[in-house]
Formats: structure tokens, C-alpha cells, sequence
């Protein structure tokens, strides 16, 4: 099923509990939003708790009133008004409490996971989970209100969660399957049969698990996520001007109010349960909120009362999700590797990240966002984030590390980490940023009650092992139960004489090695508890040196991918390199690669992604991709290319590029070059085929002795596109196309001869006896437009060149050139009776043809095979480019598949296919063609084509690949004889074409197409499609005259004709005939 459409949010707001990262996260909102993550219209915004236990409930009625306030600003009124809510989507995301594991919380913790669809390329945290989760799958069908969700928890929603929304009001929890014993340390609802909500528990008894229980004996976990209606959001909002509720927000605060801790779960949604009587949840009190006297007490009761005057009369339901999984992320170390690892896989999870020896990664481990270079070993179950490190390393079992840099790597090797976390930190003490690392075990509690460990062990046997007292970790008036993990003054922060590094933590776990040196320097270094390090952590440099790790590692991916030749986009990094502007590395390292590729393939791709980052810097802006790339300031990069000078061309366009950075129209135009220079190496690597053309000597025919050639056109059937360089050479092809007649003729021909005159006379023409473009060629100068397609007769021009009649670069003028070898000058003509853009295959079979008939004027036999590989040639001398689909139609007989591999120089072999007796009579009779009217363009289809594989985007690689295979079935049902079968394969074919080629089907044709389906087994427009003719396989034989009338009777197809087409079973013929006066 698709996923639904994402919801457009009105306002995402993101609460936090840190002080001064109100930039930090509002830079982490943004980021996304130019990621594509959120809709370009959504409002941001990062909202700091008003204080750090204003609870659940309190951080949500801020966030709420601070939506209300800018969408009122926004709408021009001078209050805040809830009218702005009625056609708001808030959504209200909670970073909450401190995290042992992610200095930037549990919403900034990154999954081992990548998203290969996502448009830019990025690290996954849990925020951008539950972002995805939110828009995509529980936020779609909901009516305008607000959605509300922790971030503190990792959940699993399928893509359509089956959430109903008619008749809905009030407001609507999400819950989720669990069992009872993990429900007992959690919260669960209690429910009715229609779905209302009849009270919330918290660390229920058995028998009220018992109680919520479904059929299948798991209950609906407290998820975190909540809905509010319009109505019901507004009646939560009038609340912020009630006391002591005004103190949730920060203009109660701003007015002097006392602080009240509020849960969203146990104060604002318990009041609506149904079964909850109002004086037991005036006198309750929510788990989060803990210890409180008496005055505390008070005061949550009349904040209960305003709750319940507001909400009671609010309907409470739950969505159950019995598909989907919920986790709270707990402070402990081992339920969070295994969260972040799968045991038991085979292999390691290894996401954003190079690993130079990935067979020392092992089973079950996860490495994300890591440069990891030599020998670095990690054990079963372990995990590595953010870290770059230079082996011989060993992190064994049980371990989780993070943000670690190749400076650090050293106090590791010789060690084999067991069961321990070890992280960096980024610190700003007194403004001066400074690096810490803190060291715990995998068993330690972070809980505050019960007998402590540190590094797995009682304290009593840490303090004999490493000799630290007991007063180096706390002050003597600290009271023993106060005595724990999170009050140790464990971890230094500064030293008096040198930075401080892992060796600061790590000679804890053999403190005999050094005599108690490294003892001395902890006790003189300045240290701090975890709790006393969490104001200091700077998050702004926590996440941007994530990303600079995630760009370097990115970088070494990019050489990787190109280098090896491997089927990756890299696309979506170079849009992450754009948006969060770093190009300039993308583009160095490109350059890089490109100079030292040995293969012209390769630095072909590596220029069309330097293309890439250009366009992708213009925003959009600055014009279309596609267009002109002869601009004279790009001649002398060129120029290296053409000479063969790789590493000289890539260091001139550098030099070029530099200059046209400026602004998005010049950033296109420089794109558009850079594509040109990759044709420059796709030309070199399609002339390799040249090797595969061979002549032999024949009888030179009298002057005035014509030599005519005919061709007929060609269909393809399957295939079409793999034949086209680079995939020719890269994927390797294989076009299944049949040799065809248009209403009894062979449309296509070229006719030559010697005459006396020193010249080269030209004509092209809709038929042989119609010639409507005459031009003569006196010298080399005349011939200079040969590479320029739209010039006249630049065809025929390039097929004198590539014959080697003529050499453009020869120190000898034309007429000395022509007497030396010839004693005269050449006549050629050319014809096609198919209108341009026809997609029969016209130009490449032309060249075919006027090279046949050149060739066999100068005294030349060409055999049809060597004319295949010499016409790829002139296409690329004339620079239209093309592959060798179109010669092997219409110049190889009847019924074929060509084919290529993926390797240079580029050999065409082409297989005849063996159909049953009489079968090319009834596909004579089944077979039809249609002009459509429209002239298509496939030169632009071409180009988007070349541009889309260089990028590697999965879709057109994976149906690329689809096209070879599909050709080989194809082949089949020839042999089979089996006419509905070709039609499927026409089908198929079709939905391949327009998958590589998006926009090639014009709203005409597809009504066209539409109106002739019933008729037909199968149809495609032939070649590129865009227009041109269609090709039909009818059902019943002998349609010409029925499908006429059925396209008669329907109205808005322009001009439109249809044609007999029958298989040649001749193909290229070749003639001498006598001579005649010249045209």
C-alpha cells in the first residue's frame, strides 16, 4: 500500500530543558527543513521549558500558548487569540530529561538506520524518526489540532496504523502492545469496548494489569503520544491564565509566578478518563512529580481543579496499535546496545560510516557516523558513534563508544575495552570550549536509590582498586543515600598544565602500571559530577562536529563509490553538502578523484557529479540543466580533454569553475559545461569501437556510377536505453528490434558517386528524387560545422570524415586531398520519407546509410557489422551522441537482439531470432503504426537519461537492469510465437521507457494510447518516445481501416496517421547503378 500523504504542518515546536540552545535547536529545526524533512511553509520553533521540572504537562501548555502568540502575530491580531488554532497542525515534540548516552538528549541519539529515499543524505536520530512517524503515518486523516509527543522513546508504527478519525472530538492517546511484566514499571490505559479511556495507571498492581489486558493478554502502553482536538486545545490553552497554572508558561514566570510540575499524561489527559471521580484526582499526585510537602500538594490541587473545570467534559480515547512497538529509552547501558544492535545477525550494522577492515566488526555490532582506519576490532554487541579512530584498536563485548577523534586513538591501543562506555564531550567552562571524557561501566545504575557500582564494581572495591577515597568523590556532609553515580566527582575537565584526553578515565581499569602518577594528575585536575557536567556540555559543538565527522566520512564514501564503480547515488550527498554549505570539500575531492582516474568512464562520472553540485547550488534557480556548452572561456579545458590530458583538464575546468560560482545562472551554465566535458570522455570511450571497423578494397566504380544504399526503418521492442553510452559499456545492453517497411517502402537511403570536379556536393531530401538542401564544399573551412547537428548537412559532412575520405586537420586543402586520392570529388545525398522525430530510428540508419554508399564509392566494402561500430563513431564525432540500437534495427535483417557488455572498447554482436513458421506473417497483420503528430525531442530526453544514471538514482539503475533482463524475455516469446505475450512485453516496455525518461508520454498520445487499449495487445511509442510514432500489436489482424475509425470518433488528437508495417527481412541493400547528370 502507499504511505499516505504527510501531514503540511501549520507549527513544529521543540522543547527543551537546557539553558542558551535556543540557536542549537532551532539551527537542528531548520537543518531538517532544508532537508525536506518539513514542509517549507512550517513555522519553527525551539521553546525552552520555562523551568527544568515544569513536567510534561507545564512544557506543553508553554509550547502551546508560544504557537498560539506567533500564529497570532502572524495573522495581525495584538493578543493571543485561540481563533488561530481552527485550522492549525501543531506539533509539540518534548526533548525531556538528560541522557547518559547523547549529551544532546534522547531525541538527538542516532539510529543505526539510513534512508536510502531520503532526498538528502543524513544521520538518523530519533527525532527524525518520530518526525517521519508523525507526518507519515500516525499524523495523516487526524483534523486540524495538536499532536504532543515525547521523544524519549523508540517506536515502530506500520505505514498504515488503520487510525479512524470520523466523528472523533476531544482528545486521543496512542497506544501500544507490551506485556505485563514490562507494564509493570510503566504506564497503561484502561479502556472500554468502544475505545474511551476509564482511567491511566502507573506502576499498576497485577490485578489492574489484569484489568486493561486485550484478548491476546498484552496491554496499551502510555506511549507518550497524544491528540488534541481544536476544541479541546483551547480549552487547555484558557487554562494559562488561571493560577497556579500561569506559572507553566513563561509569562506567568515573566509575572513572578510559582513554578507547578504538571504531567501530560497524569494531570491533563487523567482528568478526562472516564472512571477518574474528581476528588480522587484533585488529591493525587503524578509518579514524575515525587516528594512534595504540603504546600506543593496545595497547589498541584488547585491546579487539578482549573484542569478539570476545563477538560472534564473532554471525551478520552485511545488508538491501539497492535502492529506497532514502543521502548522507553532507560538509563541503562545494556537495554540501550540492545537497542541499538541486533543479536544474533550475522554480520555488523555499519551505517554512515568507512570502515578500512570491516572483517574485524563483529556479529551484532553497530558502527554509525565512524572514520575507522586500520586494525580497530569490535566485539559482539558492541557499538561505536562519532568517532574517528586509527588503529590497532580493541574494543571488546558489552561496550558502547562516542565521540572520539584520531587524536584519542593512541590512549587506546594496547587496551581491550570490556563492558564500559567511553565517551568525548564537548565542555565550555567559563566560555573557553575544552574536550572531557567520562568512563562508566555497562552495569553501573544511574538510579540514585539502591547499593552503587562504578566500572561494574562495589565502591568499596573501585576505591581499594585504584586508591580514590571516598572524599575525592564527595563532600563529608553529603549524606550516604546521596552517595551515587551521578554525584561522584569522577571526571575531569581541566588540567593545570595540559589538555585532558582518554588516559585521563582509563588508568582506572589497571591504576598498577605507573606508580600513581595518573592517580596524582586526576586528583590535581578540576572534576566535576555528572550532574555538575550537564549545564557545561555545549550541544552546538556536540552536533556540529558530529557533522563535520559525518561530512569527512562522507567524502571518503564519495571516492569509494566512484573509484569501485559502484551502483550508488550520490545525489543525496551532494544536496547535504549544498544545503548545510560545505561544496567546496565535495567539489576538491571530486576533482581529485577525476584527475587520477585512470578510466574515462569513471572521470566521466566524477565530472557529471561535479555538474551536479553546481546545479544543486543554484537552488533552482539560473535555467534549465540542459543547454549549450561551447562557451569560449571553456575551450582550453577542453581542450586537455580532447588530447587526452585528464588530470591538465580537470585542473583547467577547476580554474574555470572558480569563476563562475557567483550567482545561480552562471552556477547552470557552468553545470551544462562540466556535462560537456563528460561527453568529451564518453566520446573517447565510444571510440574504441572504432577498432571493431574494418574495410576491404574493392573496385573503385567510374565517375557518375551511383552507389546506392536503403535501409528500412526499425522498432524496438524491448531493451531500448541500455544501448546508449555509458550504459552500453558500464551496465552492458542487449535492444531486441525488428527491421521494418512503412507502408511497403524502405523510408530510409543515401546515394554517392565520384565526380570530376575536386568538391563535395551535398543534398538531403524527403525522398530520392526530392532533394531540398543543396550544399557544396570547396574547402576545409566548409566543412569546419561538421560536429554541429543542426547545421546543414552536418550529417553527411561527419560521414566523410569518418570514412576517412577527408581529414579536417590535414596540412593539404580539400581539393588536394580528393585529387591525391581520388582524382575528383564525391556526390552524396541522403533521404528519409519519416518525419523528423519519428523515433524509428531515422538519423543513426541515415549515417548508416551514407556511410555504406561513401565507402563503396571510394573503392571501399564495408560489412554490416563493422558499419554498426562505424556509425557509433560518427554519432560521436557529430556529438549527438546515441547508442547502437537504432543502426542495428534498421541495417541488420528482420527480427534481432544486439547486445553489448559491460566492459571497453565497446563490440556490438547481434544474434538473428528464430520464430515459428509464418509467425512473420501474422505479425505483419498485428502490427501498426500510428504517427501521433508530435515531433519529440530526444536530444533533452537523452540528456536527462545520461544525467539521472551518472547520478545512480536507485530507480533508474534497478530499471536499467530491468530493461537487459526483460529483453532476454522478450527474445522468448519471439521464439514462442506468442502474440499477447509480445503485447505484455510491449506493455512492460512501455512503463520502463517512462520510468528512465519521465515526461516522454505527451497528454495526447496518453489519450491516444488510452482510447486504442482495448484493441491492442501491447503499445509503445517507438525509440525515446516523446512523440514520433506509436506501435501497436492489435488483437484481431488486418485493423488499419477499424482503428482509424475508432481514432476518428475521438476528439483533441491533432494530426495523426496511421500506417502498414510489415518485418524486413533484407535490411541494409547496396547498389551500383549507372550514372546520371547531378542534381
Amino acid at each position: 500500500m502507499e504511505q499516505p500523504q504527510g501531514v503540511d504542518w501549520t507549527v513544529i515546536i521543540l522543547t527543551y530543558q537546557y539553558k542558551d540552545s535556543v540557536e542549537v535547536f532551532q539551527k537542528e529545526l531548520e537543518v531538517r527543513q532544508k532537508r525536506e524533512q518539513i514542509p517549507a511553509g512550517t513555522l519553527l520553533l525551539a521553546v525552552e521549558d520555562p523551568e527544568t521540572r515544569v513536567g510534561s504537562g507545564g512544557a506543553t501548555l508553554n509550547a502551546l500558548l508560544v504557537a498560539a502568540e506567533h500564529l497570532s502575530a502572524r495573522a495581525g491580531f495584538s493578543v493571543v487569540t485561540a481563533d488561530v488554532l481552527q485550522s492549525a497542525r501543531i506539533l509539540i515534540l518534548h526533548m525531556g530529561r538528560d541522557f547518559p548516552f547523547d549529551d544532546c538528549g534522547r531525541a538527538f541519539t542516532c539510529l543505526p538506520v539510513e534512508n536510502p529515499q531520503a532526498p538528502v543524505e543524513a544521520l538518523v536520530c530519533n527525532l527524525d524518526r518520530l518526525l517521519d512517524i508523525m507526518t507519515h503515518r500516525l499524523g495523516p486523516g487526524s483534523p486540524p489540532g495538536v499532536w504532543v509527543s515525547s521523544t524519549d522513546m523508540l517506536l515502530s508504527v506500520p505505514p498504515n496504523p488503520g487510525i479512524t478519525w470520523d466523528g472523533f472530538r476531544g482528545a486521543r492517546v496512542i497506544a501500544f502492545p507490551g506485556t505485563t511484566a514490562y507494564a509493570q514499571n510503566h504506564g497503561v490505559y484502561l479502556t472500554d469496548a468502544q475505545g474511551f479511556v476509564l482511567d491511566i495507571h502507573y506502576q499498576a498492581s497485577e490485578a489492574d494489569l489484569q484489568r486493561c489486558a486485550r484478548p491476546d493478554g498484552r496491554v496499551p502502553l502510555v506511549s507518550g503520544v497524544a491528540f488534541f482536538s481544536v476544541e479541546t486545545a483551547e480549552h487547555l490553552l484558557a487554562t494559562h491564565v488561571s493560577p497556579p497554572l500561569d506559572a507553566c508558561t513563561y509569562m506567568g514566570l515573566d509575572s513572578g509566578a510559582r513554578p507547578v510540575q504538571l504531567s501530560l499524561f497524569f494531570d491533563i489527559l487523567l482528568c478526562m478518563a472516564r472512571n477518574v471521580g474528581r476528588e480522587a484526582f484533585l488529591a493525587g499526585r503524578p509518579p514524575e512529580t515525587g516528594r512534595s510537602d504540603a504546600d506543593a500538594e496545595g497547589y498541584l490541587r488547585v491546579a487539578r481543579t482549573t484542569l478539570w473545570r476545563e477538560l472534564r467534559d473532554q471525551p478520552l480515547t485511545v488508538a491501539y496499535i497492535p502492529d506497532g512497538s514502543y521502548s522507553y529509552m532507560t538509563s541503562s547501558a545494556s537495554e540501550f546496545l540492545l537497542s541499538l544492535t541486533l543479536p544474533g545477525a550475522p554480520g555488523a550494522q555499519v551505517v554512515h560510516s568507512q570502515v578500512e577492515e570491516p572483517q574485524l566488526l563483529g556479529a551484532g555490532s553497530s558502527v554509525v557516523n565512524c572514520l575507522l582506519e586500520g586494525a580497530v576490532r569490535l566485539g559482539a554487541g558492541s557499538v561505536l558513534q562519532h568517532c574517528h579512530l586509527q588503529g590497532p584498536i580493541h574494543v571488546g563485548t558489552g561496550c558502547f563508544v562516542s565521540g572520539l577523534d584520531a587524536a584519542q586513538s593512541e590512549a587506546l591501543q594496547g587496551l581491550e575495552l570490556r563492558d564500559l562506555v567511553l565517551r568525548g564531550h564537548h565542555v565550555r567552562l567559563h566560555g573557553a570550549p575544552v574536550r572531557a571524557f567520562t568512563l562508566v561501566g555497562r552495569l553501573d545504575s544511574w538510579e540514585r536509590q539502591g547499593t552503587g557500582t562504578y566500572l561494574n564494581m562495589p565502591w568499596d572495591e573501585f576505591f581499594q582498586k585504584t586508591g580514590i577515597r571516598n572524599w575525592d568523590l564527595w563532600n563529608p556532609d553529603t549524606p550516604p543515600t546521596e552517595r551515587c553515580l551521578l554525584t561522584a566527582r569522577l571526571f575531569p575537565v581541566l588540567h593545570p598544565s595540559r589538555a585532558l584526553g582518554p588516559r585521563d578515565m582509563l588508568w582506572m581499569l589497571d591504576p598498577q602500571e605507573d606508580g600513581g602518577e595518573a592517580l596524582w594528575a586526576w586528583r590535581a585536575s578540576w572534576r566535576l559530577s555528572w550532574e555538575q557536567l550537564q549545564p557545561c556540555l555545549d550541544r552546538g559543538a556536540t552536533l556540529a562536529s558530529r557533522r563535520d565527522l559525518f561530512f569527512r566520512q562522507a567524502l571518503h564514501k564519495a571516492r569509494r563509490v566512484l573509484e569501485a564503480r559502484q551502483d550508488l547515488s550520490l545525489r543525496p550527498l551532494i544536496r547535504a553538502a549544498v544545503r548545510e554549505g560545505r561544496p567546496g570539500l565535495l567539489l576538491a575531492t571530486l576533482d581529485q578523484v577525476a584527475a587520477g582516474a585512470g578510466d574515462p568512464g569513471v572521470a566521466a562520472r566524477v565530472l557529471a557529479c561535479v555538474a551536479d553540485v553546481l546545479g544543486c547550488m543554484a537552488e533552482g534557480q539560473g535555467g534549465l540543466r540542459s543547454g549549450p556548452a561551447a562557451n569560449p572561456e571553456w575551450v582550453r579545458p577542453f581542450s586537455f580533454l580532447e588530447c587526452g590530458d585528464l588530470a591538465g583538464g580537470v585542473k583547467a575546468l577547476a580554474q574555470e569553475r572558480d569563476k563562475w560560482l557567483s550567482r545561480p545562472v552562471l552556477l547552470v551554465r557552468a553545470a551544462r559545461h562540466y556535462e560537456g566535458a563528460g561527453q568529451i570522455l564518453i566520446r573517447q570511450a565510444v571510440m574504441s569501437a572504432q577498432r571493431f571497423v574494418s574495410m576491404e578494397p574493392v573496385g573503385l566504380p567510374a565517375p557518375g556510377q551511383w552507389v546506392v544504399a536503403e535501409c528500412p526503418a526499425r522498432v524496438d521492442f524491448s531493451g531500448g536505453w541500455s544501448d546508449t553510452p555509458p550504459l552500453a559499456y558500464e551496465l552492458g545492453g542487449a535492444v531486441l528490434g525488428l527491421a521494418v517497411r512503412v507502408d511497403g517502402r524502405r523510408p530510409i537511403g543515401a546515394r554517392a558517386r565520384r565526380i570530376w570536379e575536386p568538391e563535395l556536393w551535398l543534398a538531403v531530401g524527403p525522398r530520392r528524387d526530392e532533394m531540398a538542401v543543396k550544399i557544396v564544399c570547396r574547402s576545409l573551412e566548409d566543412l569546419k560545422d561538421y560536429c554541429q547537428p543542426h547545421a546543414p548537412g552536418a550529417l553527411l559532412k561527419a560521414a566523410f570524415i569518418c570514412a576517412g575520405i577527408v581529414h579536417v586537420r590535414s596540412k593539404l586543402s580539400l581539393s588536394e586531398q580528393l585529387l591525391r586520392a581520388f582524382g575528383g570529388g564525391f556526390e552524396l545525398h541522403t533521404w528519409s520519407e519519416l518525419p523528423h522525430g519519428s523515433g524509428l530510428g531515422t538519423s543513426s540508419i541515415l549515417a548508416g546509410t551514407a556511410l555504406a554508399a561513401l565507402q563503396r564509392a571510394a573503392g571501399r566494402e564495408v560489412s554490416r557489422e563493422a558499419l554498426i561500430h562505424a556509425v557509433l563513431h560518427l554519432e560521436q564525432v557529430l556529438t549527438t551522441g546515441g547508442g547502437w540500437q537504432d543502426q542495428v534495427g534498421g541495417l541488420m535483417p528482420g527480427i534481432k537482439v544486439g547486445r553489448s557488455r559491460a566492459q571497453l572498447p565497446l563490440k556490438v554482436e547481434v544474434e538473428e531470432i528464430a520464430v515459428p513458421e509464418g509467425f512473420v506473417q501474422t505479425l505483419n497483420d498485428h502490427l501498426l503504426l500510428v504517427y501521433t503528430g508530435k515531433t519529440r525531442l530526444a536530444r533533452n530526453l537523452l540528456q536527462d537519461v545520461l544525467r539521472s544514471w551518472y547520478a545512480r538514482l536507485p530507480a533508474v539503475v534497478q530499471n536499467a537492469h530491468s530493461l537487459v533482463r526483460h529483453t532476454e524475455e522478450c527474445v522468448k516469446a519471439f521464439r514462442r510465437g506468442s502474440l499477447p505475450l509480445l503485447g505484455q512485453c510491449l506493455t512492460l516496455y512501455w512503463e520502463q521507457k517512462k520510468l528512465m525518461a519521465p515526461g516522454c508520454e505527451p497528454q495526447a498520445v496518453r489519450r491516444m494510447m488510452n482510447v486504442l487499449a482495448p484493441h491492442v495487445h501491447g503499445q509503445s511509442l517507438a525509440g525515446a518516445g516523446g512523440g514520433g510514432f506509436l506501435y501497436l500489436l492489435t488483437k484481431e489482424p488486418k485493423q488499419k481501416e477499424a482503428l482509424e475509425a475508432v481514432l476518428a470518433e475521438t476528439e483533441g488528437l491533432g494530426n495523426y496517421s496511421v500506417h502498414l508495417v510489415e518485418v524486413d527481412t533484407q535490411g541494409l541493400s547496396l547498389q551500383l547503378l549507372g550514372s546520371e547528370n547531378s542534381t
